[in-house]
């Protein structure tokens, strides 16, 4: 099924805009959004600001990478499962690259120094596109006080005191709701919806399928090995960590990490630090970490394969059973969406969301901005709260000054994305050198 009406956008144009958002998309889950945002809403104006919003607060709800499974619902609607396809395939495709090459290089000389030369004045320069995202969803997405009100607490709850992201957008859209029961909501949606909803036949077929396609691979493996090989235990593992990583790649790292570590020895501790920060330097959903464990402990356990076979084909299952799940919530769930903008009373609760989504986003624009300025940051219990303190002997001088000069350059000089990133890794290998 394809979605309602969408501006007229060549297939070709949507493909080099997707393989654009897929090279940029450095610095996690807000980098990301603020990367795809700015092109699809700012630059292209193929989404307004309202239904972007809209396709944002679903693909929050779910499990998994919500930019990769965000780029997906874009592409679909505009032109329906060939353009998610396309958008979430290319989404993931330079991180995949990228981080299979540099799992490679460490496995067989333990050394990416090289990375952090190329790669320093990233993350600083994403951290201004970053900061420019919040700007811009706060003065088109918070509508009256009522949305305000709402993101304040959505990031008091989820900064000082760690609330789960699904009960924050549970309460959100009971907010939202009661308001409209209230008539104390902000003005619902104007976007006209479906006259009915998806056909259920539909869903169903589309379920099963994309079931096959998430299974199929595991089912292979089994069939050609035993339940004990490595490339069964990654497959059944991995599957099983892509329908719990509610709230994004950070709430499921310490989970992964525990795991992989500490119960199938695959990895050191230290090893996996060095995998999130190639996941955190190299384009694509930070949840690529996985892939360089999956490469790691089949590279290190290749039963009676060559190791860097075996790596890569742990790579690759490793992958495919994390986002295949993705396309199956996109195109099964985004078709009932789109039809829900119509209903007012479900407008208003997705409404609720939508400003609960600007809090989570400047949470996560604020913590990704602590770590990129700082080496250390401790976390502080506060009775109930938490607090997130930088050690200010550990600030890195070269970050600050880069993400200072790249804030200068988007809100003083309106500079491009583009050019804002490459500057950035310019002098990221700057200051390397030095």
């Amino acid at each position: 099924m394809t979605p309602g009406p969408a501006p007229v956008v060549s297939f070709r144009d949507a493909t080099k805009a997707w393989a654009k958002v897929a090279v940029y998309s450095f610095g996690g889950p807000a980098g990301q959004i603020a990367v795809l945002h700015r092109v699809v809403v700012d630059e292209k104006r193929w989404l307004s600001e309202e239904r972007f919003l809209h396709a944002l607060s679903y693909c929050m709800l779910l499990p998994g990478p919500e930019a990769q499974q965000l780029a997906t619902y874009t592409g679909w609607l505009l032109h329906g499962v060939r353009g998610g396809l396309v958008a979430g395939c290319l989404f993931i495709l330079p991180g995949f690259l990228a981080i299979l090459g540099l799992s490679v290089l460490y496995a067989k000389f333990q050394h990416v120094g090289f990375v952090a030369a190329v790669f320093l004045g990233l993350k600083p320069a994403v951290l201004a596109i970053v900061v420019e995202a919040v700007v811009r969803l706060k003065s088109r997405a918070l509508r009256g006080s009522f949305s305000s009100v709402v993101a304040a607490v959505a990031f008091i709850a989820i900064f000082f005191f760690g609330v789960p992201f699904p009960i924050i957008v549970a309460a959100a859209g009971g907010l939202g709701y009661l308001a409209h029961r209230l008539r104390a909501a902000p003005p619902t949606s104007s976007l006209p919806s479906r006259a009915a909803p998806p056909p259920v036949g539909h869903m169903i077929a589309t379920v099963s399928f994309w079931l096959l396609v998430w299974f199929a691979p595991i089912l292979v493996v089994i069939a050609l090995t035993d339940p004990g090989h490595i490339l069964v235990l990654q497959a059944t593992f991995f599957s099983k960590v892509a329908v719990v990583t509610f709230g994004g790649a950070y709430a499921v790292l310490a989970y992964v990490a525990q795991q992989a570590v500490e119960v199938y020895g695959w990895l050191s501790a230290g090893e996996m630090l060095d995998g999130l920060g190639l996941a955190e330097t190299t384009p694509g959903p930070l949840i690529m970490v996985v892939q360089f464990v999956g490469f790691l402990a089949a590279f290190r356990n290749p039963e009676a394969m060559h190791p860097l076979l075996a790596g890569t084909l742990g790579a690759v299952i490793t992958s495919w059973v994390t986002f295949a799940p993705c396309f199956l919530f996109i195109f099964a769930g985004a078709p009932y969406v789109e039809w829900l903008r119509g209903h007012r009373a479900l407008q208003a609760a997705l409404n609720g969301i939508m400003a609960a989504v600007v809090g989570v986003v400047l949470n996560l624009a604020i913590w990704f901005a602590l770590h990129v300025v700082f080496a250390e940051v401790t976390r502080v219990d506060l009775v109930a709260a938490r607090l997130w303190v930088p050690a200010p002997a550990s600030i890195n001088l070269g970050a600050a000054v880069i993400a200072a000069g790249a804030l200068i350059a988007v809100f003083r000089f309106r500079v491009g994305m583009f050019a804002v990133l490459g500057g950035g890794a310019l002098l990221g290998l700057l200051f390397q050198s030095l």
